[in-house]
């Protein structure tokens, strides 16, 4: 339940049209709706902005249709599952016919009203085509909490004339995701290039010294180009959702 609907709750209940039984009965089950195997967060949305993510990998396919059966219930709004496997994907379709998957980025949507969109936007940038899925997490996972959102893949600095002679797609964006592996450089040339926050996530993609990203990891923690933050590695979840509050707080201003 997000604040729309207590609020719309509050209201039908000052105009009589349901009981304080009824309240009560939602209310009791406001903060979190217990399976057993996992406490659903209902206040998620009240505290920050957006209902709780399923996080899918290592969870059983049982637990998540669970899940994704309570949240439908229960909420009034998209779905967003991560990490989700083509079988994810198939099982949640058992349950409901909106559900979409992006198979690239790994994350399964249960759409049940448009999304939203902002009129600024989100840039998301790879160093190369090998950082697409990880680019993709991140790209969809903004599009799902409402921004609009554009791509510019494969403009790393093995080939920088690729990326100055779009300088102004990057001018143009109210945030800038960029994604990277190898050494990670990117985020450092992009964020000496423009004047909005960048979010640099550093891939695993390179050869052995690249020590599965932290490597780029390291580079982009110690990039000297100021309004450069960095999540984790492979990390595009959490990129695209820092992005979408980062973006949306600028939106209302």
């Amino acid at each position: 339940m997000d604040k729309n609907q207590i609020v719309d709750l509050l209201n039908r209940f000052k105009n009589e049209e349901i009981s304080t039984e009824d309240v009560l009965e939602k209310l009791k089950k406001l903060p979190y709706g217990d399976l057993g195997y996992a406490k659903i967060d209902h206040h998620r949305g009240i505290r920050n902005g957006y209902p709780e993510v399923i996080y899918c990998e290592g969870k059983s396919l049982e637990h998540i249709q669970g899940i994704v059966k309570h949240m439908l219930k229960e909420k009034n709004v998209n779905i967003l599952g991560t990490r989700a496997s083509k079988e994810v994907y198939e099982g949640i379709k058992e349950i409901t016919d909106n559900v979409e998957y992006h198979e690239l980025a790994r994350i399964v949507v249960v759409k049940k009203e448009e999304f939203r969109k902002t009129s600024k936007n989100i840039l998301v940038v790879t160093g190369g085509t090998a950082d697409i899925p990880v680019a993709e997490e991140a790209a969809i996972t903004a599009e799902v909490l409402g921004n609009t959102v554009e791509r510019l893949y494969d403009v790393g600095v093995a080939g920088l004339h690729r990326l100055l002679s779009n300088v102004d797609i990057l001018f143009n964006a109210n945030v800038i995701i960029a994604v990277a592996g190898m050494e990670g450089a990117l985020a450092s040339v992009v964020g000496g290039l423009v004047d909005k926050p960048v979010i640099a996530v550093p891939t695993s993609v390179g050869y052995g010294a690249n020590f599965g990203g932290l490597s780029a990891l390291l580079s982009m923690l110690n990039s000297c180009a100021s309004g450069t933050s960095v999540v984790n590695i492979d990390n595009g979840f959490g990129a695209g959702y820092l992005a979408s509050m980062i973006n949306q707080m600028t939106e209302k201003n």
